[in-house]
């Protein structure tokens, strides 16, 4: 048993003990622990995965963690303590930021004479423990105790300093938590009279101006869409494609420990139904942590999980409140330091990633450059059949995630990540802090921080599948959030555009720009797009007295080719996904679309006075389940 206190006065030398030289696996046979068999099967495993020993032992229900402690405390020399009854050293504990002591799973217990009593959970680690504390603390002397306890300990102790880390975890120069603090908003509603007074005086002058504008924000987004589709199909003349999930590469390491982090917030129907999803994956369930992440306050959510069954390998994280902030980002930022993982990925609530999706990100990680940081799984919808703004939904995303992100991704261009199935190196992820906590998009702008910092994002090609939004009002809510974050992330970076140039390169930066203000600008714009329909129908347009009938006739000639560009690429990506039916609908997106314009004002309005409100997506309208699609096992998984 271990012991319950650690005596100041202790007479023992005082310096590290030796380590023992037998082995983990030897002291549990001793100890009548486990089996030879059972430890040549933990040692078979652990060729192939990169988890110590006794996590493979109890991971496979071949020892339980008391056997193992006793075991490790065998091995290192290390006395075993029990931390239930520890009164915290708040003295000792400030020496080092909170997160130092969560991610190194330790506690500074006492000092002993000159020497620092550190209670540890893997002693395996102890030499990069030491150098870690070089300079604050260089006399230590470590005990064991169970991360269980550890963790329990710092989190009830230091949980407000982590909400607080979570917060402001990037610097105030890479975050939009500036534009709380500067006169950003102030400008925007500077600028509203002056376009007022234009109109007011000037009123074809500036419809004329907004029609040209609407026009090259369109033009822009489509270039870039344009790019992408061509590229995609001379890529596939060649067979060469980027997405190649089946190829295994030669001289493969151990499978890489994986944390998924799963935001959950207010999910009062989803919860049961995600834990099925997630006990289908196949990965190494010792190489496999699976982080449910709730706020303390989130009753609705806490009470659904309580009637489920968690497996060992799913855990759930509490971020406590900390102010008003409440983002999906900021929840991540707190769990960023419970995870154990070498590679950090994300799933939303409703997701159902393909069963052997973790497999194929290890391996991809495995033969992508050094450079590449991030990988960006497809996203789909198990849904489509549920009515017209779900088809529609669809093909919108497979257009985007299976023809268009693919082909960006091929010409080396900035890439917008998805929110979710997104996968990235946690060292990558420690070196920008984590994810901003104020941006209601931290995805996508975690996507051009990435590559600033000289990283890439790779496209791979393993789906999941998600719940369509179904009902239009929750559609222009979500949308409405996606926009809004567009515009905030667009204005971060924007802050110093020659810095920005700088570090993407003109082909990237031109890129940035055809995106971000491309996507916004055709919804914000999107009524002066539907003048030009006039011309085509032979009705008047408000901007004949100032421009010749030809330039009028050409822009609404140039809007039809667009119109005729998309549905084109939504018919190949309908085949592309393996839902050929859904090709019938794609004429019908030129219904679907204008719905962004509400949404884009929407965003205008919130991005003025509501910077930071998160407008929560709610799930579970669709009764289909993904078990029950033809199309969630494609041809292309």
């Amino acid at each position: 048993m271990p012991d319950q206190s650690i005596s100041s006065h202790d007479t023992r030398p005082h310096h590290i003990p030796s380590r023992s030289h037998r082995r983990l696996g030897r002291h549990l046979i001793d100890n009548h622990a486990i089996q030879g068999t059972d430890l040549l099967r933990a040692l078979v495993l652990q060729r192939h995965q990169n988890a110590p020993l006794g996590h493979i032992l109890i991971s496979q229900g071949l020892a339980n963690q008391d056997q193992v402690l006793d075991a490790l405390s065998q091995q290192h020399g290390l006395q075993r303590v029990d931390l239930s009854d520890l009164t915290p050293n708040i003295r000792l504990l400030n020496r080092k930021p909170a997160q130092f002591w969560l991610r190194h799973r330790a506690i500074p217990w006492k000092c002993s004479g000159s020497q620092l009593i550190i209670a540890i959970a893997h002693p395996e680690h102890l030499d990069t423990l030491k150098n870690a504390l070089h300079g604050s603390f260089d006399s230590i002397r470590p005990v064991l105790a169970s991360e269980e306890q550890i963790v329990t300990f710092l989190t009830a102790h230091l949980r407000k300093d982590l909400a607080l880390r979570a917060n402001t975890r990037i610097p105030m120069q890479d975050s939009s938590r500036h534009l709380h603090q500067t006169n950003s908003s102030l400008a925007v509603i500077v600028m509203l009279p002056v376009l007022i007074g234009a109109t007011v005086f000037a009123p074809r002058v500036m419809f004329t101006a907004m029609c040209a504008l609407s026009l090259l924000a369109l033009s822009l987004f489509v270039g870039l869409k344009t790019f992408g589709f061509v590229t995609h199909l001379a890529q596939r003349k060649r067979s060469d494609s980027i997405l190649t999930p089946n190829i295994t590469p030669r001289g493969i390491r151990r499978l890489p420990r994986i944390s998924m982090l799963v935001p959950l917030y207010h999910e009062s129907e989803i919860s049961k139904a995600l834990l099925r999803r997630l006990k289908r994956l196949t990965y190494p369930r010792s190489l496999l942590e699976v982080i449910l992440v709730l706020e303390e306050h989130d009753k609705i959510t806490r009470t659904a999980l309580t009637k489920a069954t968690l497996p060992q390998w799913v855990k759930i994280i509490e971020v406590p409140q900390c102010g008003t902030l409440t983002t999906k980002p900021r929840a991540m930022n707190y769990a960023l330091d419970f995870c154990h993982g070498d590679i950090i990925g994300v799933w939303d609530a409703e997701d159902a990633p393909a069963r052997g999706q973790l497999e194929q990100v290890a391996r991809r990680f495995e033969s992508a450059g050094a450079d590449v940081a991030c990988l960006q799984g497809v996203l789909d919808y198990y849904n489509p059949r549920t009515n017209w703004l779900s088809r529609c939904f669809t093909l919108e995303y497979a257009s985007w995630f299976r023809i268009v992100l693919p082909g960006i991704a091929r010409l080396g261009l900035v890439i917008p990540l998805g929110g979710t199935t997104l996968f990235v190196k946690r060292d990558a992820l420690d070196q920008l802090g984590g994810w901003d906590a104020h941006n209601v998009t931290e995805d996508a702008d975690l996507g051009v921080r990435l590559y600033r910092a000289g990283y890439r994002t790779e496209m791979i090609e393993t789906a999941t599948h998600e719940e369509a939004n179904c009902q239009p009002w929750p559609w222009i809510r979500q949308r409405s959030r996606w926009l809004k974050g567009f515009m905030v992330t667009y204005l971060v970076h924007m802050r110093r555009p020659k810095m920005l140039l700088a570090q993407l390169g003109v082909k990237r930066f031109l890129g940035f720009q055809a995106f971000f203000l491309g996507s916004v600008g055709q919804f914000l714009l999107a009524p002066f797009l539907w003048s030009f329909w006039l011309i085509l129908l032979g009705l008047p347009h408000p901007s004949a007295a100032l421009l010749p009938a030809g330039v009028l006739f050409g822009a609404a000639l140039l809007l039809v080719t667009f119109e005729l560009l998309g549905i084109g690429i939504a018919i190949t990506a309908a085949f592309a996904s393996n839902r050929r039916s859904l090709a019938l609908w794609a004429p019908t997106l030129i219904f679907y679309f204008p719905l962004g314009a509400i949404a884009a004002y929407k965003a205008l309005r919130e991005l003025i006075w509501q910077p930071f409100f998160w407008d929560k997506t709610t799930h579970g309208h669709s009764g289909a389940e993904p078990s029950t699609q033809p199309a969630l096992h494609s041809s292309h998984q």
